[in-house]
C-alpha cells in the first residue's frame, strides 16, 4: 500500500466531501485523515486528505476529481516522497545550523542539496555536513547576473522550495516568478512590524514590549508575502537593540524551523495573500 496526499482548495459549495470521498473510494483509497476549512468570506473550500492505497493513473483520478468540483478547481496529488530544499545564505549561522543539524540527523522531513552564499563566510561550516556550498558574488555585478549564476546552480537539482536562512539580499521580480510559492523567507520581525533593515534597532527606539519572527512565502513585494508561522516574545525596558537581536535569533530559528516543517509535510495552502494551515 502506498500513501498518497490530496489536496484541494476550491470554490464552496454544497456536497463537495461527499462528491470528493465517492471519487477516492471509487479509486480504492482509504481516507486516513481529512481536514477541511471553508473562508466564508471568499466563499473558498480547503482540504488535506491522506489516503492509503495504489492509484494506478494519477492523472485519471485528478481529472475524475475536478470533474466533480467546481469550475477553476486546484487539486494536487501528492505521493509520499522526500522533498528536496537549496539553501541560501549570508554571514549569519543561527538558521543554517539548525537546518543543517536536523538533516544530518533526518528530521528534517526533506534533504538540503546545496547551500548558496553570497558571502564565503558559511562555506567551511556547511561542507563540515557534506552539503556543497557555492559562493556567488554581488559585488562588481549586475543585480540579473547575480541572480542568474544562482538559478544556474539551482537548476542542477529537482529543488521542492528555496529557504533564505538569513539571505541579505532583495530578489528581483524575475527571480520570484521562476518559484512562485516555493521561496520562504525568515523575517526577523512580528511582521507587519518593522518591515526591512535593522528591526531590532527600529524595536528598540520605539521602545516595545514583545519582538517576533515571521516566516513567510517571498513575493514581489517586500517581507510582505503569504506569512505561514509567527512567534513573539516578551521584552522590556532593560534589553538594548543588541540583547534584543540575541533574543531574536532564537525566535527565528524556532519559527523558521516550524514554518518548514508546515510546508514540507503539504499543510499549506496559499489563497491571495493568506495562507490557511492545517496544524
Amino acid at each position: 500500500m502506498n500513501n498518497l496526499l490530496v489536496l484541494i482548495q476550491c470554490k464552496d459549495s454544497v456536497g463537495l466531501v461527499t462528491n470528493i470521498t465517492r471519487v477516492l473510494a471509487q479509486h480504492q483509497l482509504n481516507i486516513i485523515a481529512m481536514r477541511e476549512f471553508v473562508d466564508e468570506v471568499e466563499q473558498k473550500f480547503f482540504t488535506r486528505i491522506e489516503c492509503s492505497g495504489t492509484v494506478e493513473n494519477h492523472n485519471k483520478l485528478q481529472q475524475e476529481l475536478l470533474n466533480n468540483l467546481p469550475t477553476e478547481a486546484d487539486v494536487r496529488l501528492i505521493p509520499a516522497a522526500e522533498k528536496s530544499i537549496a539553501l541560501l545564505v549570508t554571514k549569519e549561522f543561527h538558521c543554517l545550523a539548525d537546518i543543517l543539524v536536523r538533516d544530518n540527523f533526518k528530521t528534517l522531513g526533506a534533504k538540503v542539496k546545496c547551500v548558496i552564499g553570497n558571502h564565503e563566510t558559511l562555506s567551511d561550516f556547511t561542507e563540515k555536513f557534506d552539503v556543497p556550498f557555492f559562493y556567488v558574488a554581488h559585488e562588481d555585478k549586475s543585480k540579473a547576473d547575480f541572480e542568474n549564476e544562482i538559478t544556474s546552480i539551482l537548476s542542477n537539482y529537482q529543488l521542492d522550495y528555496i529557504v533564505l536562512a538569513k539571505f541579505m539580499r532583495i530578489l528581483s521580480p524575475d527571480f520570484i516568478a521562476q518559484y512562485s510559492n516555493q521561496i520562504i523567507n525568515i523575517h526577523h520581525s512580528f511582521l507587519p512590524a518593522f518591515i526591512g533593515a535593522n528591526p531590532y534597532k527600529q524595536a528598540f527606539e520605539r521602545g516595545v514590549k514583545i519582538i517576533g519572527a515571521t516566516a513567510h512565502f517571498v513575493t514581489n513585494n517586500l517581507d510582505e508575502g503569504p506569512i505561514i508561522s509567527q512567534q513573539t516574545i516578551h521584552v522590556n525596558h532593560t534589553f538594548d537593540a543588541k540583547q534584543m537581536a540575541v533574543a531574536g535569533r532564537e525566535i527565528e530559528k524556532a519559527v523558521l524551523s516550524k514554518a518548514l516543517e508546515q510546508v514540507l509535510e503539504d499543510r499549506v495552502f496559499v489563497s491571495g495573500n493568506k495562507t490557511v494551515v492545517f496544524e
